[in-house]
């Protein structure tokens, strides 16, 4: 019987070694990577993960795992540039990686109320947002990232309460071709159909989207 129980207690002991040795996504956010090139997520993104609008630092917190480590290794490989987040990103693990986002998913977020095609379109923002503009095939904002531009899985992610300055930023990186990381081009397309004008107007609307009332 002992022959049998050294080998299992053998494996147990290793199991424990290796999740103690496991990437702590929350120590990585806040105070980053092994590679001390991997610096603190919270510095730019702030202790709460919500981002810090006057800079440009879009909100992390709640976002989906998949979306997030999507994100990661473009900036790794460079297939979405960012002078600030690539050498980050080169710095970090796989392992490392995967911690991070699946912490930002859990971090508590913003839940926002769930504005439909059906709501009143007041403006220009909100037209493109709940109405498109078929006529130049823009979809409007909420088919693919969800009512009230809250988001939807790994493919889409939240648009509601990102700063105005960070969603004009992607929108204008789509346009310019400097920001290409999406699935066939998608967002390039509606993108670059779209005025300056109306790119300001789409993201002020959806930096500005009411939070959910309590009870809701």
């Amino acid at each position: 019987m002992k022959s049998i129980h050294w080998p299992l207690a053998g494996v147990a002991a290793l199991l424990l070694s290796m999740q103690a040795q496991a990437a702590d996504g929350q120590k990585i956010y806040t105070q980053g990577g092994a590679n001390p090139a991997a610096m603190a997520c919270a510095t730019c993104h702030g202790a709460d993960a919500m981002g810090m609008a006057a800079a440009g630092f879009p909100r992390l917190a709640g976002i989906d795992a998949g979306y997030s480590r999507k994100q990661l290794d473009d900036f790794r490989s460079g297939a979405r540039n960012n002078p600030i987040m690539q050498p980050i990103a080169a710095a970090l693990s796989d392992e490392e990686m995967d911690a991070v986002a699946a912490t930002l998913e859990a971090m508590p977020a913003p839940d926002f109320a769930a504005i439909g095609r059906a709501e009143a379109a007041e403006g220009v923002g909100a037209r493109l947002a709940l109405r498109g503009a078929w006529e130049r095939n823009i979809p409007e904002c909420v088919a693919c990232h969800g009512p009230g531009g809250m988001g939807v899985g790994a493919s889409f992610p939240p648009l509601a309460g990102q700063s105005a300055q960070y969603l004009g930023a992607q929108l204008n990186a789509w346009r310019q071709g400097t920001r290409k990381n999406d699935p066939n081009d998608l967002m390039g397309h509606i993108a670059r159909a779209m005025s300056d004008d109306e790119v300001q107007a789409v993201a002020e609307y959806f930096a500005n989207v009411g939070q959910k009332e309590t009870g809701q």
